[in-house]
């Protein structure tokens, strides 16, 4: 830890939703993903879809490429919500812009990754049934509410809390050795 002497996991210091997944999140995914994801989306600014696969995904690329620092090209984008997944991948993989370690390529945006280390390169991508739901949740979001709507926002959360509890990072992407 950089900071912490260690990382806050008692549930009375999180939300009430965030605290009803902390328990079953940690025992299916780890403590690693856990402090990760609550790092991403604080840094983040809310609890969102994206920033936590980002998370997901750089997590996964860490173990998959274990090395302290990964270049990556992101294919997510620059504008939200996709873009979003940066975040994620700069928390998870200490890969950040400060470093000059992540560069985000804006030409037909998508959940994936490209990640470089030790002569080793790896994509990670969104598998196409995951990505499809995701689009379409965030789409029936928007049309209900519009993306200014407060109840929006509350619906993303949910759907970022769940996606975080059942989605398994280890089954959500698939890998192609470049």
């Amino acid at each position: 830890m950089q900071v912490l002497k260690s990382f806050p996991l008692h549930p009375t210091l999180y939300a009430d939703d965030v605290a009803q997944i902390l328990t079953p999140s940690i025992e299916r995914h780890g403590q690693q993903e856990w402090r990760l994801i609550v790092q991403t989306n604080e840094l983040h600014g809310h609890l969102g879809i994206y920033s936590t696969i980002g998370a997901k995904m750089g997590l996964y690329a860490r173990e998959l490429l274990p090395c302290h620092h990964l270049h990556i090209t992101s294919y997510a984008g620059s504008c939200p919500p996709m873009s979003c997944m940066n975040d994620g991948l700069q928390v998870s993989t200490s890969s950040t812009l400060g470093h000059g370690l992540i560069h985000a390529i804006d030409d037909n945006p998508r959940p994936e990754a490209r990640f470089q280390a030790d002569g080793h390169t790896i994509t990670l991508r969104l598998k196409p049934s995951c990505a499809e739901r995701i689009a379409s949740d965030i789409a029936q979001g928007k049309a209900k509410w519009g993306t200014e709507s407060p109840r929006y926002w509350e619906y993303v959360r949910a759907l970022a809390l769940q996606y975080w509890l059942e989605m398994d990072r280890r089954q959500i992407f698939d890998v192609v050795s470049d």
